[in-house]
């Protein structure tokens, strides 16, 4: 992952840079003044480490910052795409920050095109650039980030993700305990009027179809008196009585059935009386049977009525019809059934959390021993880089303390460093010195290199108060850094610029009573003169040029010993032992 370019336009004195990075040591150098800090400041600005507030050019209405970073980690693409909530295009894995700033006042950001938010702006730098010396936002300064690094430099990873794992499945099974815990007594107050309902239900022996017909019963039994009465009228009328209707009827059949033999014309008239004498025949037959039903038990009707008042009840409760009581009923055995296993579920997740519990203590402790262990290893490396950066006597300590388990373990860091005897021992976010803060972080990062997750580092004040022999030993160590990083510094020394694999100058320009900040890149003869410079300030003599042209061959000398003797040490560490 690198920073390719970086476009700034209108910022302060900066009206137009446009800034190509490479691979590798970025150094930028420049007399005091001409605005080698606005690019770390323009570089912070995009990132949100710093507020726009009065850094838009005077005259302008917009000022813009962009950087254009080649990501070539899968895994921090994907928690920019998560931070943002978009999709990054996977051929060229580049991504395009800008941040504009405007007169009024008003900011705006967006990545490839699309507005995010500032907070969305400082998780995605959390991933891409680590700057310091705004030590406030830098990565390494955070306790909760240094149990991270540590744990990457003790290649406890996998480690870290199998407690992770048991510790959130003890976690959920625990909330579920909880919940079902605390519902319990409302679970039972609920599964017994459910149950109540259910038995009510049940008690009423209810069948499809039942109401309808009981009603109709009903209707029957309340006109009885009416039905037995009216009805053997109509049956006297047709059958019983002297004169019946079906008797006149039959000899009227009988009449129309001699004429019709006389005219064939009266056939269909005397088909018609036959039919119409038959059907009051079967009628008359059928009402003296419905007659003889009527006579029932007198008890009958007063059961009906119960057996409606029953019913209706239920309705009343639980309608608005039968069809509607019985799925009620269907919902109740599923409900019940559901708080039933609710109450099987607390034995059971009880059984699960002790395993759990204790699986999660082993792998806490497991995880302390070897963060310990770690820690006394850490530890003297980070003071023998501080001895060789000019801090010999500066003591680093690793303080692990230990806390209620949480989703990391049971432990809690924090880097202390004692800077020089006497002083007293601060964690390391507490340092207060620019030039021993850049010092400390670039003994951390040269340790835990290979590891650590951020591949651009920016250091600003890295030279502060440091002499020229010093500053020889902090370019071996940013170039050494350089093979796993990207680094951008700004210095003041040549024997910190003289190791740069990519070197710019940053100088002042004044046209029409204007005054512009150029940035651009010194190579060749250019950056003999630019190091002559900042050896012998502008006035240049064949001596400074000759001192600039040591300092830049010694520092490729010591870049080829360098290399020279890790290739030994690998050849030797590769070779096999002779028995």
């Amino acid at each position: 992952m690198m920073l390719r370019e970086i476009h700034i336009s209108n910022l302060a004195v900066i009206a137009d840079a446009r800034i190509e990075l490479h691979h590798g040591l970025n150094c930028f150098t420049g007399t005091t003044g001409a605005g080698k800090s606005l690019v770390i400041g323009a570089i912070e600005l995009l990132l949100g480490l710093r507020s726009p507030s009065e850094m838009l050019r005077p005259g302008t209405q917009e000022g813009r910052v962009s950087g254009v970073f080649e990501v070539s980690d899968p895994k921090v693409l994907h928690r920019i795409e998560s931070v943002c909530d978009l999709t990054l295009p996977g051929d060229d894995r580049q991504i395009l920050l800008t941040r504009r700033l405007y007169a009024s006042g008003r900011s705006s950001i967006s990545l490839n095109g699309n507005p995010i938010t500032l907070t969305m702006l400082k998780t995605i730098a959390e991933n891409l650039v680590d700057v310091h010396g705004q030590h406030d936002h830098q990565y390494l300064l955070k306790p909760s980030n240094q149990l991270d690094v540590l744990d990457e430099f003790a290649k406890l990873t996998d480690q870290r993700q199998a407690y992770q794992t048991i510790y959130h499945e003890l976690q959920q099974a625990q909330k579920r305990l909880n919940e079902l815990e605390a519902g319990t007594q409302s679970r039972l107050q609920q599964l017994d009027f459910l149950n109540f309902q259910a038995s009510e239900i049940d008690s009423a022996q209810i069948q499809q179809g039942e109401y309808e017909k009981l009603a109709a019963r009903a209707q029957v039994l309340g006109n009885l008196e009416k039905l037995r009465k009216e009805a053997g009228a109509v049956h006297a009328a047709l059958y019983e009585s002297e004169g019946a209707i079906i008797d006149r009827l039959q000899v009227m059949s009988g009449i129309m059935g001699e004429l019709s033999l006389l005219d064939p014309d009266l056939s269909e008239v005397s088909s018609v009386i036959r039919d119409a004498t038959l059907q009051l025949s079967e009628a008359a037959f059928d009402l003296g049977r419905y007659l003889g039903r009527l006579e029932i038990d007198p008890s009958e009707l007063a059961e009906v009525h119960d057996r409606l008042n029953i019913l209706n009840r239920l309705l009343k409760k639980y309608g608005p019809d039968i069809e509607s009581v019985l799925r009620l009923r269907e919902e109740l055995a599923r409900q019940i059934q559901e708080l039933e296993q609710a109450g099987d579920d607390v034995g059971e997740i009880r059984d699960r959390i002790d395993p759990l519990k204790q699986q999660c203590d082993r792998l806490a402790a497991d995880l302390h021993e070897k963060r310990l262990a770690a820690a006394n290893d850490l530890a003297p490396q980070i003071e023998k880089h501080l001895a060789e950066l000019g801090m010999p006597k500066a003591k680093f300590r690793v303080q692990i303390s230990m806390t209620d388990p949480g989703p990391t373990g049971n432990d809690s860091v924090e880097f202390m460093v004692q800077t020089n005897p006497g002083l007293a021992e601060l964690p390391l976010r507490r340092i207060a010195s620019g030039g021993e803060l850049g010092r400390i972080m670039l003994a951390l990062k040269s340790v835990l290199a290979a590891g650590d997750r951020v591949s651009v580092l920016v250091f600003d004040e890295i030279d502060a108060n440091v002499g020229g022999r010093l500053g020889s030993v902090i370019g071996q160590k940013l170039r050494g850094l350089a093979k796993h990083h990207q680094i951008l510094c700004i210095t003041h020394l040549p024997q910190i610029a003289c190791f740069a694999d990519r070197h710019l100058t940053v100088r002042k320009e004044s046209e029409h009573n204007r005054t512009f900040t150029i940035v651009r890149p010194v190579e060749a003869y250019d950056r003999v003169q630019e190091i002559a410079e900042m050896i012998g300030g502008p006035h240049v003599t064949e001596t400074t040029l000759a001192q600039a042209r040591e300092l830049l061959e010694t520092a490729q000398e010591n870049l080829t010993k360098a290399v020279q003797s890790t290739s030994v040490g690998s050849k030797r560490r590769s070779s096999p032992r002779k028995s």
